[in-house]
């Protein structure tokens, strides 16, 4: 593990000098993760930034603070670890000096959308702002294609997801509120990850704990796409939709994965229309292989929908695994060549507002000659 992340650094800082970037500063937590292994709990929202220093040449760096600095030491390869502590010397600001240093015409590469605007108001400051330089693209490159170990981790990740799946079907009910399920949810996902986990090495520092507000909409809400659970009491004939995209998270992998199911009835335009977006996202998992670019699979879906008298769809998929968000994207415009390793969300969704919304979506990968789900669970029109 230790040798594939230190390739990985190495990687990365043969494309930075490519681009004359003298050192990089990393302040996004998931790419934190992917070049250290290293990932914290406190950040900028209570005012302590952690960062990875990469230069073009040498050993990277972390500055974290020193409450999470033991943890630090546990997770990561690194061996340069600097804490910092509150109100102590210059803070986070006098190990960044120490790293960065060298003339204010140094160039440093930053993720400049991901990047704390505090952080920035330093380096501006300090450093000729023509020479901070957006990196974004080169570390979305680098994560585009996955590794024969993250997908296997992905793979564990699908399972948990579909764990959360199955736990929720079965605690929807006429009569019970939203909630319940939310918490049947969370319950039979935690369940599912502790499996995968071990009290040993890195691993005891993983928790199976499933957490962050789930999507959830029932009834006549059906159409408010990222609605949470509420307390409202489930009914007969009641549309009832579960999406798991911010909560499907196992080992800092992120996974897209929705079911919508029907309590006791279903009319015959909610049946037809759930039928349009299976077939939506039929068309574009058919269209997935090596080869194809990411707008055909896209325009596969659009013209399902189109021909079925429905205007222009939104996103047909997106690139997941470190970020719940990654390149490339199934939508007009993107013309990324799929490859094998690439990892994606597919949905297929019609949402008509104030009346009904009909979703499903699954998480796959690229494979040599098509695509392998992550998730593989059922789909079909399923009244409980």
């Amino acid at each position: 593990m230790n040798d594939m992340l230190q390739q990985r650094v190495f990687d990365f800082q043969r494309r930075i000098s490519d681009e004359n970037i003298d050192v990089a500063l990393i302040n996004d937590a998931d790419n934190i993760y992917y070049l250290s292994a290293y990932w914290g709990y406190l950040g900028m929202e209570f005012g302590r930034p952690t960062m990875v220093i990469v230069p073009k040449s040498g050993s990277p760096a972390i500055i974290t603070p020193s409450l999470e600095a033991e943890m630090a030491r546990a997770m990561t390869w690194i061996e340069d670890v600097r804490e910092w502590t509150d109100g102590v010397g210059g803070e986070w600001i006098s190990h960044l000096q120490d790293l960065i240093a060298g003339s204010a015409n140094i160039k440093i590469g930053i993720e400049r959308s991901k990047t704390h605007p505090l952080i920035l108001e330093y380096l501006t400051a300090e450093f000729n702002e023509k020479n901070i330089v957006d990196i974004s693209d080169i570390l979305a490159d680098m994560r585009m294609v996955k590794t024969p170990e993250e997908i296997d981790i992905m793979r564990q990740a699908g399972q948990v997801a579909v764990a959360m799946c199955e736990g929720g079907v079965n605690a929807i009910s006429e009569g019970v509120p939203e909630y319940e399920v939310a918490l049947a949810v969370i319950s039979a996902g935690t369940r599912k990850a502790a499996k995968f986990l071990s009290d040993t090495g890195v691993d005891r520092l993983f928790s199976p704990t499933i957490y962050n507000l789930q999507i959830f909409q029932s009834g006549h809400d059906l159409s408010m796409v990222h609605r949470r659970s509420t307390v409202r009491r489930m009914r007969h004939g009641d549309p009832v939709y579960m999406c798991f995209c911010g909560i499907a998270n196992f080992k800092q992998f992120k996974l897209g994965f929705d079911r919508e199911y029907f309590i006791g009835t279903i009319s015959d335009e909610h049946a037809r229309i759930y039928e349009i977006a299976l077939k939506a996202q039929a068309a574009a998992l058919e269209m997935i292989r090596p080869g194809v670019t990411a707008e055909e699979v896209h325009k596969s879906s659009l013209d399902v929908y189109q021909k079925a008298g429905f205007g222009i769809c939104y996103r047909t998929g997106r690139g997941i695994g470190y970020s719940f968000l990654e390149k490339p994207e199934f939508k007009d415009g993107d013309k990324t060549i799929l490859q094998p390793g690439m990892t994606f969300a597919v949905d297929g969704g019609i949402t008509i507002p104030g009346e009904f919304g009909a979703r499903v979506g699954d998480s796959i990968v690229v494979t040599d000659n098509g695509f392998e789900y992550l998730t593989p669970f059922p789909k079909e029109l399923r009244i409980l």
